[in-house]
């Protein structure tokens, strides 16, 4: 950033990741590492919510560990930071318009793109805008086991930060519709924040799931693809979000 626009003077911000991979250990402790492993190979929806510089791609690259060898993983990104592990990655990243402002390629696209590109699983590195519908339709038709981050105070925020990421864009769907598809897409919320001492550390996680009585949610079910859940379905204290709009 340079004057007028920085008033004192240049400034530069630069985002540096650690040469090595922050592992899941490092951020919760031995029952909620448990459990999020075995959310991400029973193919669970996931996305992490947290604030600006909390660990949220750090968070990410942990769980896409956790991803069996051989998934075809696509990833997409606004500025490409994630290094997952697997050996089958195809990474895509948004373009910015050039000076005639022609030639953007937008998250939305890249994501519609995606899905035609025989994904097992789709990683979008955050959802800022209205390619959050775009994401939230891949986990309804097929793709489960996706993973997504999103800027948001906790998990219930998550959740209506989603909501109106989906009503800025230009489908125009009703709000009822936005809420039943966000219901039924999304398995498991994960909230991580930055300690004052500077670590980062999983603060909080709630299961979301829509029951057929019309109650919008309910904790993740102990079994799934890859067994049992080996520590219950009380291993990150997951508790009932409250219905969304009264």
């Amino acid at each position: 950033m340079v004057a007028p626009l920085a008033v004192d003077g240049p400034c530069l911000t630069i985002r540096r990741f650690g040469a090595r991979a922050v592992p899941l250990a490092a951020m919760a402790p031995p029952p909620v590492t448990a459990m999020l492993r075995w959310a991400v190979a029973a193919r669970a929806n996931i996305v992490v919510s947290g604030g600006t510089g909390a660990g949220k791609t750090t968070l990410l690259n942990a769980l896409a560990a956790a991803i069996p060898a051989g998934e075809r993983i696509i990833t997409v990104e606004d500025a490409a930071e994630l290094r997952l592990p697997g050996e089958h990655v195809v990474r895509l990243e948004a373009r910015p318009a050039n000076a005639e402002g022609v030639g953007a390629v937008a998250i939305r696209d890249l994501v519609r793109n995606a899905l035609r590109m025989r994904p097992d699983r789709i990683v979008v590195g955050e959802c800022r805008g209205s390619e959050a519908l775009d994401m939230v339709q891949a986990m309804n038709t097929g793709h489960e086991g996706s993973l997504s981050t999103c800027h948001a105070n906790g998990p219930e925020d998550a959740m209506r930060r989603l909501e109106t990421m989906i009503l800025m864009g230009d489908v125009g769907l009703p709000l009822g519709a936005v809420r039943d598809q966000l219901s039924a897409s999304i398995d498991l919320l994960v909230h991580v924040a930055r300690a004052p001492h500077g670590g980062r550390r999983i603060t909080g996680g709630r299961g979301h799931r829509r029951r057929p009585a019309g109650e919008r949610v309910r904790p993740l079910p102990t079994t799934g693809r890859s067994g049992p859940c080996p520590t219950g379905p009380v291993a990150i204290r997951l508790r009932v979000l409250p219905t969304l709009g009264g």
